[in-house]
């Protein structure tokens, strides 16, 4: 399956789950790590270990088996790694202190792109 497809499930399995401020951010031209991360809110610790359950559970269900949780002892923050994408799940004051957004959205100098 298309990545682009997988990142547009994601992001509807997310928002049907009720996660809040679901951000997307290319990192095709940025990293080698994945093609895109996911960036959404839960309301709780429990809404957090509930969104990363039901998504690996959904992915799995598409064929993406090797789609694991990461942050399971946490309270504040969920990672699901789905291989191309990369999906952070946090409580809201967590994400606004990592900002993860601002670090990923920049635009990079096309030297340091290429490295």
């Amino acid at each position: 399956m298309e990545v682009y497809k997988i990142k547009e499930i994601i992001e509807k399995i997310l928002d049907d789950n009720k996660a809040n401020n679901i951000t997307s951010i290319d990192l095709r031209k940025k990293s080698f790590i994945a093609d895109y991360m996911i960036i959404a809110s839960g309301t709780s610790s429990r809404h957090l270990q509930s969104l990363s359950e039901i998504l690996v559970a959904e992915l799995k269900k598409l064929g993406l088996e090797n789609c694991r949780i990461e942050g399971k002892e946490s309270n504040d923050w969920k990672l699901v790694d789905s291989i191309d994408i990369i999906v952070h799940i946090f409580h809201p004051e967590k994400r606004k202190f990592y900002d993860l957004e601002k670090m990923w959205s920049e635009s990079l100098p096309k030297e340091k792109a290429m490295i």
